[in-house]
């Protein structure tokens, strides 16, 4: 039997070789020069830029990919642990090193504040009871039949999840700069603290009891091993390729058809495109269920990201891997983004220097960075050809005055990528970082279904759908998908 997936971001790619493993003949399409989806890889001037993902926290479901075919990850790829998982620099010159043993980060809090040793430990411990319900339960679930979210209501309101993040985090510390370090987890998957759901609390028990990783050679380490690994059980690769639109004959997915006109048939469809575009622009709106099209008119989207890359001709040995770089505000500068849409003139900055753990992203004497700011999606309609190189600007400007010092005149190689970027190479919503946002109201059944609703033989994986975005969550939608489509009918060997 034949099946196609559309997008090789890593929820595609993992699904390829799910569906590879269950007897299909798999192809997958993608209309990037390179496999990874949003992780992509960019090289200028020696100096090389992971696009995508940069933080590994559940190895364990890559593990599990090679696992399918009896093979060991670790002689693909080669993951390290890092210390400490992320650096908190504050506007008052103070920080925070998150991560290590957990003795490193109790040291750390009762430097900032004694109080707070007791209130993280209950807060890891919440996080814990969370972790095992929404991930280790649930995280694969298929949750396609509203009766199985109805099962699941007085579970998730034990844990309060309708709690937000920050409440949860406010409720057990009280230093208002622990706080912060401790809610801002939801960014990293498209949501505002204040907004998303506690469910996502459960990242700090991931982080704690699997550690945070770091692939040498970086993301597109990742994507080739994992793109090795499909060529070598007979996935088809077709990259350069977009795909205009689904066939869909009878009520059933019948294959995909290409923007050349091609038309590829196949018994099953996986698409790992944004699940916004894919309702939007590949399936006429006749051919979508009722509840689907209300999710699609409801929509709440993630916010867009500006992201810098560059190089240096001189190296920051002090900065760590990854430092997350607090502007004086935080609940205020969130509204800007999420909510008012517009951009201030302040941000807060995830700045990624992996040469701090593989020197051989860069030419000797220098170091690789890349920045990402927070903004609002294209629903703000700023015009980027104005405002990028002006927010480029001020992004060096605050980095030289605090952590880069002499940023201003050791930079080089620069470029950066705006919402029009992700709009444009990636299909995405509004330009949406993380597609539809991470809300209890989008989520699970409330979420885009993996299994497509009013439409047989579709199955959707990536950040748009059940679990959500981020790697671990993306990888989980394919562990979805495998649990919905049946395995491949065998031919009959008559003698």
């Amino acid at each position: 039997m034949q099946a196609i997936v559309i997008g090789a971001g890593f929820g595609g790619m993992a699904s390829a070789l799910r569906l590879c493993a269950k007897g299909y003949e798999v192809r997958l399409i993608d209309r990037c020069a390179m496999l990874g989806g949003r992780a992509q890889v960019y090289v200028r001037e020696g100096f090389r830029h992971d696009a995508g993902p940069t933080v590994i926290t559940a190895p364990f479901l890559l593990e599990e990919l090679f696992e399918l075919f009896g093979e060991r990850m670790e002689d693909s790829l080669k993951l390290v642990p890092l210390k400490p998982w992320y650096r908190f620099e504050f506007s008052d010159g103070d920080h925070f090193d998150y991560g290590g043993t957990l003795e490193d980060t109790l040291a750390e809090i009762s430097r900032i504040e004694p109080r707070d040793r007791e209130g993280y430990l209950a807060l890891l411990a919440h996080s814990r009871r969370i972790f095992d319900v929404g991930f280790t339960e649930l995280s694969a679930q298929p949750f396609h039949r509203f009766s199985t979210m109805l099962k699941q209501i007085p579970r998730l309101v034990g844990l309060r999840n309708y709690e937000t993040v920050w409440g949860m985090v406010k409720r057990h510390l009280r230093s208002e700069k622990l706080r912060q370090a401790f809610s801002i987890q939801p960014l990293l998957v498209g949501g505002n603290p204040f907004d998303t759901t506690s469910i996502y609390g459960l990242i700090h028990f991931l982080e704690s009891a699997y550690g945070v990783h770091f692939a040498m050679g970086g993301t597109s380490a990742v994507t080739a091993a994992l793109g090795g690994l499909l060529e070598r059980h007979g996935v088809k690769i077709q990259l350069d390729t977009t795909v205009d639109s689904i066939v869909i004959e009878n009520g059933r997915a019948a294959g995909a058809r290409l923007e050349t006109g091609a038309k590829l048939a196949a018994d099953v469809v996986v698409s790992n495109a944004d699940a916004a575009h894919l309702y939007r622009a590949m399936i006429p709106p006749a051919q979508q269920s009722a509840t689907t099209r209300l999710k699609l008119a409801a929509a709440h989207y993630s916010m867009g990201l500006f992201v810098l890359y560059f190089g240096t001709t001189r190296t920051y040995p002090e900065v760590a891997h990854h430092t997350i770089w607090m502007g004086s505000r935080y609940r205020e500068l969130l509204d800007d983004i999420f909510h008012r849409k517009i951009l201030a003139d302040d941000f807060s900055l995830y700045l990624h220097r992996p040469t701090a753990t593989d020197p051989d992203f860069a030419p000797p004497g220098c170091d690789s960075f890349y920045v990402l700011c927070p903004v609002p999606n294209q629903q703000a309609n700023i015009d980027w050809s104005v405002e990028g190189p002006r927010l480029r600007n001020r992004i060096v400007a605050a980095l030289d005055r605090t952590i880069l010092p002499g940023l201003s005149g050791s930079i080089t190689a620069d470029f950066y990528k705006t919402p029009d970027d992700f709009a444009h190479d990636y299909l995405s919503v509004h330009g949406a970082g993380f597609s539809v946002a991470p809300l209890f109201r989008q989520s699970a059944w409330f979420r885009f279904h993996n299994q497509a609703e009013g439409i047989k033989n579709l199955y959707l994986t990536g950040a748009g759908t059940h679990p959500g975005a981020g790697l671990p969550g993306v990888l989980c939608s394919a562990k979805v998908v495998d649990a919905l489509v049946p395995a491949a009918r065998r031919e009959a060997v008559t003698a």
